[in-house]
């Protein structure tokens, strides 16, 4: 998988939103602390536009997410949120001009599609935080941090405090996934994740208990966990039962789930749509190990 270059102070960033419409309050404070940090950044045409539930009309939000992954000079481009939309032009992309000229894609939640898109085509890209969260209590958050130390080059170990479902291990691969409902949505298409071989890491928000059971034994069905090299597990957030609860947790489905395998498996890693979603670059190698003290991702 080839990584971009990462980036030094002077680089250009471009903020595009290619998905969800963003309230620009929370956004612009994101933006200011990247400008802060040394980089030019340049926010697209319709980043803060209100189509219905996107930022833009389709067309729209391609143009400015093709004008980023044409741009010689950008070295990073940064969703400025998730939502939905991504699905509505993945296929209209052209990344003839981006094959030349690298550069690396930030995002999370429904970004998942690009991401899928950039392993399709051999290149890394970073599931991290997005410019509503780079802030906490008006100071850098530590997600942001930890972006940052990233698109620099800077690797840090990962420590993950015990959990009672963790399966110890130690192994080390490629990781790849990020929202699960998305790489689930995949499977049958170009962009169906490749699982064989590789560290799964997943993570979602407010999906109904058994919808989430679903995706976990469609996915077991489908191959698509039997042949991991090991699975990380982050926020499953604000989870939804229905007035019959189905009777076991978020976690406690996936557990069983991945029950007759024996790879590694670590539960609560930080990443998601929790406080500290912290920095993966997909597409690179990482060592994951797991003891009953503790877990640890790092790169290889």
């Amino acid at each position: 998988m080839q990584k971009p270059d990462f980036l030094q102070s002077g680089d250009r960033i471009r903020i595009v939103s290619p998905s969800g419409k963003v309230q620009k309050d929370k956004i612009v404070p994101g933006i200011n602390l990247l400008q802060k940090q040394g980089f030019e950044v340049l926010v697209a045409p319709h980043t803060f536009g209100n189509h219905f539930q996107f930022a833009a009309k389709d067309e729209e939000r391609l143009k400015d997410l093709q004008l980023a992954f044409d741009d010689p000079d950008c070295k990073a481009i940064i969703c400025a949120r998730g939502g939905y939309g991504a699905i509505h032009i993945v296929d209209k992309l052209n990344l003839s001009n981006f094959r030349k000229h690298p550069k690396w894609l930030v995002g999370f939640s429904d970004i998942t599609i690009f991401h899928a898109l950039f392993q399709k085509e051999g290149f890394c890209s970073i599931h991290g935080a997005m410019p509503a969260f780079f802030l906490e209590e008006n100071q850098p958050s530590e997600s942001f941090t930890e972006l940052i130390n990233v698109l620099k080059g800077k690797s840090s170990d990962v420590l993950v405090p015990p959990h009672e479902f963790n399966r110890n291990g130690n192994t080390s691969s490629q990781v790849i996934g990020g929202n699960l409902s998305i790489v689930y949505s995949l499977l049958g298409t170009p962009l169906e994740p490749q699982t064989d071989g590789k560290i799964l890491f997943i993570e979602d928000l407010a999906e109904y208990l058994y919808h989430l059971d679903r995706i976990m034994h469609s996915l077991k069905l489908s191959g698509k966990l039997a042949k991991l090299r090991g699975l990380v597990v982050g926020g499953f957030t604000d989870m939804k039962d229905n007035d019959s609860p189905f009777g076991q947790t978020a976690l406690e489905i996936i557990r069983d789930a991945v029950k007759d395998y024996d790879y590694p498996v670590c539960f609560d890693f930080p990443a998601g749509h929790i406080a500290l979603n912290l920095p993966l670059i997909f597409g690179a190698d990482y060592v994951l190990t797991v003891t009953e003290e503790k877990a640890q991702l790092s790169r290889s």
